[in-house]
């Protein structure tokens, strides 16, 4: 937000530098970016002064040439300039660039003044046209002032050239009540009176407004109160588009804002002066002569003064005429209705609108402008008449014309201002210095906050309906804070730190342990969005459309439901690497999901790893190798070996319809991770070609399975013996079924089930896949001899060849 200086010093007299100015704004809250200067015309005539021609005569090398001697005024002798302008004559004021003096061509590049010959003949200076100043577009000859001039006088002061400071100003949202010159001056105004400078707030006065005729009444009906709690309108007939004043276009042009047409500008103008948008409608284009608020029926189509035709929706509020809609209220004109050069009559609006309402509009069309910037952060309901009248007495200041109505006010209920009751233990206690309660009185004064009794424990006060940011008492705590001052907040030079006993088991810290440990394998980390399209629960049965924790206010369709599961958002951005040419990718994210249960909402906890392409760099050394399911488990191994799971885990099957092939690690019956290779289907719809391994880690049951206690148990006296099957089977057969038939034929010497490896494809009749299959075998008693487990081995491959149709590769 761009502040002009002395647009500002019209509401408060100060004599204050520009830097400080620049510090108390900053220590308000209101933090200065930057300081620009600006000039209405560049260079601001800086070395131009009034000249006044003595002497005329031909230059004795050119018929086109002048010799003159002119008087500078600055009590040295008079400078001879060499002058070609065929109206140059002895006894003219003339305006001349001194030696030194930066004078701008018409595309803004800087040319300097100094000494020369011009055709043998010495000049010191140039006796400028007013092209050359800026001041016009005629080159016939030079510049002749007021012969009453005084020589000497600097031409800034003769042109009324404007020179401002304008403040870049780093608003935060919440400061709704700073976002215009008022605002920023009743701001600069408390932090004064705080340092013992009484100053005075000044605002425009409106006492001369009065209606001059009633010979244009328009109606106005408000049908949606909600939305538009008040609305006020004024008509004026007989002005004069046309350009505005100088002053006011250099007001708005200090700010950034370019001059429209007199009627534009002033609702600019008061727009930026009292923070109150207004908008200005042709008379003539109002059908039927009525206003009316309301909504319109969705799929309406309206064309915005950008010439883009847009579609309504249902709760877009609309500026109407009796037949069709002018103006999205609070964010766009409309094409049709607005002020142009052959507008002789206006109908003024200004009106408070719904902040929410405004701000779903604006983001549903993705518009952002002025109006709708304030409107949808909350602007002061108190001003909207008085704004009315403002720009009502400015537009017949610039533009002319006549009140041809009264003053239509709509305020069926009137806003209130908010009760909070301030206590002083509770200022000490987040402060953490006691502020003398004359100071605390003084400051909320100055703030406008009205004290409405006072006790021993407290205050009771009443906050203005225009400071939408404070509406608590630690609210009204921050505003004390910030006008005193965070830097008069004594603070101790002793350093005190406490060492407090945590566990090294900590969420946070095992986290960090998991993060750096991934990195050093190579993984990146990554962060999704937690909002998400509700459309990807279509992607899995698993996932239920019920659960879904939808947003009531989403910023679009593709952003509007929290996520049920971290693969979608994973898998998002493993495609938008694979598209920017880096197809292998090592990902991890440590994330939440959401979920919207019958018993009430839920929160839960992930790690998710996700990998694919290859697993090596291409090399003359090696040949690259693709990322399997064997190295993927290997990463899985490794994190839970270094939180200490890894000997207290077991393998299960499960069914996912996520997942072509996968497996799920438990720790007794509850299972603590799934991972596999992601179905085709899902990837499809990520445009996703290559095959991506991916690991849901369920970390809140991993966290309490973490323990500080160490467990020594015996190294077992007898050896474990691992035996392998590749067994080939129908692809319809799940690892499940193939885990189920192993334990039924083993129970007691079976310890583990792994399933290592996958493989379908080549070499492999059609409709078979190839499982590699791992068998852990241990008797805790005694030495297995090999003819012991050859048995077991049999048992199996019988078993698995009877109830699955299995046959050894």
């Amino acid at each position: 937000m761009r502040i002009s200086l002395n647009w500002l010093k019209q509401f408060i007299k100060t004599d204050l530098s520009t830097e400080e100015i620049s510090e108390i704004l900053t220590d308000l809250g209101l933090e200065v970016e930057g300081v620009d200067t600006y000039e209405s015309l560049k260079g601001g005539l800086q070395g131009v002064v009034v000249g006044h021609v003595l002497t005329c005569v031909q230059h004795p090398n050119a018929d086109r040439l002048r010799i003159t001697t002119v008087d500078l005024g600055d009590g040295n002798a008079p400078v001879q300039i060499v002058c070609g302008a065929p109206n140059v004559a002895a006894g003219q004021k003339v305006p001349v660039a001194t030696i030194g003096t930066k004078l701008y061509d018409k595309e803004g590049n800087a040319f300097e003044i100094k000494k020369g010959k011009i055709r043998g003949e010495e000049s010191n200076g140039m006796i400028c046209a007013e092209d050359e100043l800026g001041l016009g577009e005629s080159h016939d000859g030079i510049l002749i002032l007021d012969e009453n001039l005084k020589p000497g006088t600097p031409a800034a002061k003769i042109f009324n050239i404007e020179s401002d400071q304008v403040f870049e100003i780093g608003l935060t949202p919440n400061r709704a009540d700073a976002m215009s010159h008022y605002g920023v001056a009743r701001d600069l105004r408390a932090a004064k009176i705080i340092r013992d400078k009484q100053s005075e707030l000044i605002t425009p006065s409106v006492s001369n407004f009065k209606v001059d005729k009633r010979t244009l009444k328009i109606d106005v009906q408000v049908e949606n109160d909600k939305l538009a709690p008040r609305y006020c309108g004024v008509t004026i007939s007989g002005i004069s588009v046309k350009p505005s004043p100088s002053w006011l276009q250099n007001r708005l042009k200090a700010i950034g804002l370019t001059p429209k047409n007199n009627v534009v500008d002033v609702t600019n103008y008061v727009l930026h002066e009292l923070g109150q948008p207004l908008h200005a409608f042709d008379a003539a284009k109002i059908k039927g002569n009525k206003i009316v608020v309301k909504t319109v029926e969705a799929g309406t189509k309206f064309t915005t003064l950008d010439d883009i035709e847009r579609t309504l929706d249902a709760e877009d509020l609309m500026i109407c005429n009796a037949e069709e809609p002018m103006c999205i209220a609070g964010v766009f004109g409309g094409k049709d209705s607005g002020v142009n050069e052959n507008t002789s009559s206006i109908f003024l609006e200004s009106a408070y609108f719904n902040p929410v309402s405004i701000r779903k509009t604006a983001k549903r069309h993705t518009l952002s402008t002025d109006a709708s910037f304030r409107f949808e952060r909350g602007i002061d309901p108190t001003i909207t008449e008085y704004a009315l009248k403002r720009a009502a007495l400015l537009i017949q200041e610039v533009a002319g014309g006549e009140i041809t109505s009264d003053v239509t006010d709509i305020y069926p209920k009137k806003i209130e201002d908010f009760q909070v009751f301030l206590t002083f233990d509770k200022i000490k206690k987040i402060i953490g210095q006691d502020i003398p309660k004359d100071i605390i009185k003084k400051i909320l004064v100055a703030l406008d906050i009205k004290i409405n009794n006072v006790t021993e424990a407290g205050l009771g006060l009443l906050i203005p309906s225009y400071r939408v940011d404070v509406q608590r008492e630690i609210d009204v705590i921050e505003e004390i804070l910030r006008v005193y001052g965070y830097n008069n907040i004594e603070f101790s030079q002793k350093l005190n730190a406490t060492i407090s006993n945590s566990s090294r088991t900590e969420e946070f810290k095992v986290q960090n342990i998991i993060s750096n440990q991934l990195c050093s394998l190579g993984f990146n980390e990554m962060m999704a969005n937690s909002l998400t399209t509700p459309d990807y629960v279509k992607l899995s049965d698993k996932i239920r459309e019920e659960f879904n924790v939808l947003m009531l206010n989403p910023l679009s369709n593709d952003l509007s439901a929290m996520r049920q599961s971290m693969l979608f958002s994973g898998l998002e951005a493993v495609s938008f690497n694979i598209n920017r040419k880096r197809a292998d990718l090592k990902f991890f994210e440590f994330g939440k999901t959401y979920h919207k249960l019958p018993s009430g909402y839920e929160e839960n906890k992930h790690l998710t790893l996700f990998l694919t392409g290859n697993r090596n760099d291409e090399s003359w050394a090696q040949a690259q190798q693709k990322s399997d399911f064997f190295l993927f488990k290997g990463y899985i191994n490794t994190i839970l070996s270094r939180i200490g799971l890894d000997s207290k885990v077991s393998t299960l099957p499960f069914e996912n319809d996520i997942f072509n092939e996968g497996i799920a690690l438990a720790i007794g019956k509850e299972i603590i991770l799934e991972m596999g290779t992601v179905k085709k289907s899902v990837l499809k719809h990520f445009d996703i070609k290559q095959e991506v391994l991916y690991a849901d880690i369920f970390w809140d049951k991993i966290q309490k399975y973490i323990s500080n206690k160490i467990k020594y148990t015996d190294i077992p006296k007898y050896p474990e013996v691992r035996r392998d099957l590749a067994l080939l089977l129908d692809s319809s057969v799940a690892f499940e079924e193939v885990y189920k038939v192993a334990k039924q034929t083993e129970k007691k010497l079976l310890k583990d089930i792994n399933l290592f490896d996958v493989y379908e494809g080549k070499n492999l009749p059609e409709g078979k896949k190839s499982y590699a299959v791992s068998f852990t075998i241990q008797d805790e008693s005694k030495t297995l001899n090999d003819k012991e487990i050859e048995k077991i081995m049999s048992k199996l491959q019988t078993n698995l060849e009877k109830e699955l149709g299995a046959s050894l590769r």
